[in-house]
């Protein structure tokens, strides 16, 4: 079962990443995400990840794979680090729309209410799961390769990828996702998350 990713950030005649293009306006998100969260966020942190990822990788083996879930799944350190970062944030921004929200439908929808009984129990799990991480981290979704599904934490810019999973639905914990909207408050980001989540993207991830 494979993941829709961003494969467009690599340059093969540069033999670079790039930063990837969102997919609406920055101000598309508001209220549940600010103009100058977004900014912030694409234009500098995940930005900032994409240069140093691109300087780490130069004359390593690493330096000609354009596939991020690669690097991001056998690197080590820093490498991992900003691959990781770079992965988490391509599906994270892809996954958003100012017409989302709802409930997941098709096969994925299914799943979810067989595995956890309703869509509002799996959504009361993933909150306890996410406030429960400790500093900085990533909060996601993630599928086996029998379309079994599962709520993951993990630390930092690491990515269910690491553990052999496919990452369908992640959420940024990292302060700077959510500070300048909520304050410290991540409970009510979360809350109000699921108001801009494409359940059409994140269906497609799970059935590919």
């Amino acid at each position: 079962m494979a993941t829709v990713f961003v494969l467009a950030s690599f340059s093969s005649a540069s033999a670079q990443f790039q930063l990837m293009k969102l997919p609406y306006a920055t101000d598309a998100l508001e209220p549940v995400i600010s103009k100058q969260t977004v900014e912030l966020h694409h234009g500098k942190h995940l930005a900032g990840y994409v240069k140093k990822l691109n300087k780490l990788i130069q004359g390593t083996p690493f330096a000609s794979v354009s596939d991020v879930r690669m690097i991001a799944k056998y690197a080590t350190g820093s490498i991992a680090d900003n691959a990781g970062q770079l992965l988490n944030h391509n599906l994270y921004f892809e996954q958003f729309s100012p017409k989302g929200g709802g409930m997941p439908q098709g096969k994925l929808g299914e799943r979810i209410t067989a595995q956890w009984g309703s869509f509002e129990a799996f959504q009361k799990e993933f909150k306890q799961a996410a406030m429960g991480v400790f500093g900085s981290g990533w909060a996601w979704l993630s599928s086996d390769e029998k379309g079994n599904l599962s709520i993951v934490t993990e630390a930092n810019g690491n990515n269910p990828v690491r553990r052999g999973l496919t990452p369908l639905m992640g959420i940024d914990l990292w302060e700077h996702a959510y500070y300048l909207d909520y304050t410290n408050d991540r409970g009510k980001h979360l809350d109000e998350v699921w108001r801009i989540i494409d359940w059409q993207v994140v269906e497609l991830r799970y059935q590919l």
